[in-house]
């Protein structure tokens, strides 16, 4: 008699939805420690608060998640977006989510929770729209999970707090890796024929390689530290990267993976972990 209670659970077909939740969860484990007043103390970045930090990140993850659960009602909220962006976004995200400190920690908690359980069970090529080109549900979690890091990193600078990283850091790095050409193109520049060689130290210790080792650019050293630069929450100045070659310089001075119109890298020095 076959004992079905002894049968492994299936795996997830979208495996990047429980590095989603991880990265999500770890940044809740901060927030849970701020005092009343932390919530509103302005970061690194741009003078946002952690409020700020989480109200948008919990307004795109319902984004995100609306894209694949009803898509009318996603290019209409899309279309709303784009007629209010001359008021700000950062107006517009307040606007839509009122809660703040314990409330908005639970309400973001409560449904990135949700969502990457879903999530799970997407097929990771199916596609998804979004902002700018279609994504795959894959590349939809993965972003999602980029931005979640990236903006962690203000909150836990603010807090003079070192994140333990992990190995799900790779599903950022190959964001940074795979937006070459767009750190080029949204920067109006012609895109280089030939990508450096990038080799990378995983926090497990690990070795990541990515492009032709016959690159004649390329660059070496951590892999946070690369995705830092990428994700811009570092000046290249202030990580351990080791870059050679003008292809790979210039676009280490430019790096940008995600959307948006240009941006410019924070000054060296200016992103840090503060004092407690």
């Amino acid at each position: 008699m076959n004992d079905r209670s002894a049968a492994p659970a299936p795996a997830p077909s979208l495996a990047q939805a429980d590095d989603f939740l991880a990265e999500s969860e770890a940044l809740g484990d901060l927030l849970e420690t701020l005092a009343p007043a932390d919530w509103d103390r302005p970061t690194q970045f741009k003078d946002w608060t952690p409020n700020d930090v989480v109200v948008h990140l919990h307004f795109w993850n319902k984004a995100a998640d609306l894209s694949s659960t009803d898509e009318p009602a996603f290019l209409m909220l899309l279309q709303d977006i784009m007629g209010s962006i001359g008021q700000g976004l950062r107006p517009y995200e307040n606007a839509k989510i009122a809660e703040r400190g314990p409330e908005l920690l639970a309400l973001w908690r409560g449904y990135f929770r949700e969502m990457a359980a879903r999530w799970r069970d997407y097929d990771p090529k199916r596609r998804l729209k979004w902002a700018g080109p279609d994504m795959s549900a894959r590349s939809s979690i993965s972003a999602r999970q980029m931005e979640t890091w990236a903006h962690a990193h203000e909150v836990f600078d603010l807090m003079g707090v070192e994140r333990r990283e992990a190995d799900r850091l790779q599903n950022v790095v190959r964001i940074g890796v795979n937006t070459f050409g767009w750190s080029h193109q949204v920067n109006g520049l012609e895109i280089p024929p030939e990508p450096p060689f990038i080799r990378l130290t995983a926090p497990s210790g690990a070795e990541w390689r990515y492009n032709d080792p016959g690159a004649a650019s390329r660059i070496d050293g951590d892999a946070l530290s690369f995705a830092q630069v990428v994700t811009q929450t570092r000046n290249i100045a202030d990580t351990d990267l080791q870059v050679s070659g003008a292809v790979a310089e210039k676009w280490m001075s430019i790096a940008q993976c995600f959307a948006g119109p240009p941006e410019t890298p924070p000054p060296p020095g200016a992103r840090c972990k503060q004092r407690r």
